[in-house]
């Protein structure tokens, strides 16, 4: 497609100002330059492009060179889903653990503590938190990223994260609109369908929405999901019934309006990510996340000439656009003058160290983490494990919000305690004796990650205390199983000091 206007045209700029691209690198490469000083007004980050808070607040600054009032937004929930972190886990448990131990006070604090690690470094828009209600519980993609399954649990956790987060200076994205918890499919691969009647959608997923709403939550992320109650047609990023007869006319909310990363499945695989794109901002989004995938100049320029095209031809208003290129511009300017960024500057050398330390998130992280435990002692008799053990990984696929690359478990925390101890990963039932021979007379701490929604794991866990019932279990997924093992721990998420928490009680230290 070829340009329809110039590059330095008011059409073209906010056609640009509506992205929010990722891109590859440590550092921003020269065509991400050029586009913000044509107008982009916001890009993403992920763990592909963090290395360290010395790097990052060098590739920040970098971009602010260029542009000074530029949205740089994140994934960062901390647990499971960690950007920061990516290499070795985060120092924050994620939001069930939160919910678990149910102290607002905790939570604000938690969000407090990592929104000024982001500041620190030059963030200023961070994806989170997850405000969907886990109501259904095999729910491949929310989880342990929720609160909880209890309505009003999760709405004031959601709204302390907000005000803890926000208070640092970095704007909040209260995500998956109009609620992504009751759903069976990870709309990463395809479109989920919810079939509840309105009552209960607003009795359930839109109580903690209205909360974040009535905390100030400066941007709102809309869901790739199908409710048919409200459009039996379009998903919720695409749907005007949705974003604005709903979010905007219902609920009253006035901030930006953000899609899920248009890449995924669930609207590349049924629209397109370019038309997707016209029929989101159509319907009432603001800000187009595209980039987990897609992280080059091509989808900038093809999705920015598609706008401009939508809007020669008609299919969208020309004042919907840009309508929306001022609500980014004008969450930057709020990012720009608030506490956080504009007092401490993002300036590489403000930043202590190539690597995100312990310290006061470290501590905070960690107190939260040990809070969360559920500990159930199945057998009195169980002593804690005083030699190096032998730790059997269960390990299921992870999903792609989580990703792969970042470790989970209890191993290295043990090992840390424990010299000696050696680890094996499993991934199907018939494995289970493999871990007896490589166990050996050594003590057995199984590791699980939901293990009610995988019954390969479920099975291979029985044969495996049938076989060693002194065997430590300790689930880091949602604790939906009953408690099994001679001491099962529920850790209510997988993040790195989840398992350090695990791993204190195992040793008994």
């Amino acid at each position: 497609m070829t340009t329809l206007v110039s590059p330095t045209s008011t059409l073209t700029r906010d056609a640009l100002a509506v992205l929010q691209p990722g891109f590859v690198g440590a550092t921003a490469p020269d065509w991400l330059l050029r586009r913000v000083g044509e107008g982009l007004s916001s890009v993403g980050l992920f763990g592909r492009n963090i290395t360290s808070p010395r790097q990052l607040a060098a590739l920040t600054a970098q971009l602010r060179a260029e542009r000074d009032d530029i949205l740089v937004a994140i994934d960062e929930e901390g647990g499971d889903v960690t950007r920061l972190e990516v290499q070795n886990g985060s120092s924050f448990p994620g939001n069930l653990a939160l919910g678990a131990v149910d102290d607002t006070d905790l939570t604000r604090a938690v969000a407090r503590e990592l929104g000024r690690r982001l500041a620190e470094c030059g963030v200023n828009l961070n994806w989170s938190p997850s405000a969907d209600v886990n109501s259904n519980p095999g729910n491949p993609v929310i989880g342990v990223r929720s609160f909880g399954a209890d309505t009003q649990l999760v709405a004031r956790h959601t709204a302390a994260y907000i005000e803890g987060l926000q208070s640092s200076g970095v704007a909040a994205c209260t995500k998956h609109f109009p609620g992504h918890g009751d759903t069976a499919v990870d709309s990463h691969h395809a479109l989920p369908r919810i079939d509840v009647d309105l009552d209960i959608l607003h009795a359930r997923e839109l109580v903690p929405f209205r909360a974040a709403i009535a905390a100030g939550s400066k941007s709102v992320m809309s869901a790739h999901i199908l409710l048919s109650a409200l459009d039996q047609d379009r998903p919720a990023t695409l749907s005007p019934q949705v974003l604005t007869g709903l979010l905007r006319d219902e609920l009253g909310y006035q901030g930006l309006i953000i899609t899920d990363g248009m890449e995924m499945r669930a609207i590349s695989g049924t629209y397109g990510i370019e038309h997707g794109s016209v029929l989101a901002i159509a319907a009432g989004a603001d800000a187009i996340c595209v980039g987990g995938g897609l992280a080059d100049d091509e989808i900038v320029v093809r999705l920015r000439d598609t706008l401009v095209a939508a809007v020669h031809s008609g299919e969208l208003p020309e004042e919907r656009l840009a309508d929306a290129a001022e609500r980014v511009r004008s969450l930057a300017r709020w990012t720009q003058h608030s506490r956080g960024i504009a007092e401490r500057g993002p300036d590489a050398g403000s930043v202590a160290g190539d690597a995100f330390a312990p310290g006061t998130a470290a501590g905070i992280g960690l107190v939260a983490a040990r809070r969360a435990l559920r500990i159930t002692r199945n057998d009195e008799r169980f002593t804690p494990v005083k030699e190096a053990p032998y730790v059997a990984s269960f390990t299921p696929e992870a999903n792609i919000a989580v990703g792969d690359e970042t470790p989970w478990g209890v191993a290295a925390e043990l090992a840390r305690l424990l010299p000696g101890t050696e680890t094996g990963t499993y991934g199907s039932e018939s494995e289970f004796g493999g871990v007896l021979r490589a166990a050996g007379g050594r003590r057995v701490v199984a590791v699980v990650r939901d293990v009610h929604r995988h019954p390969w794991m479920a099975g291979a866990l029985d044969a495996l205390l049938a076989a060693r019932p002194d065997t430590v279990v300790v689930e880091m997924g949602v604790p939906e199983a009953p408690p099994r093992g001679a001491l099962y721990i529920a850790t209510h998420g997988a993040a790195r000091v989840c398992g350090r928490a695990a791993a204190e009680v195992v040793a008994g230290v």
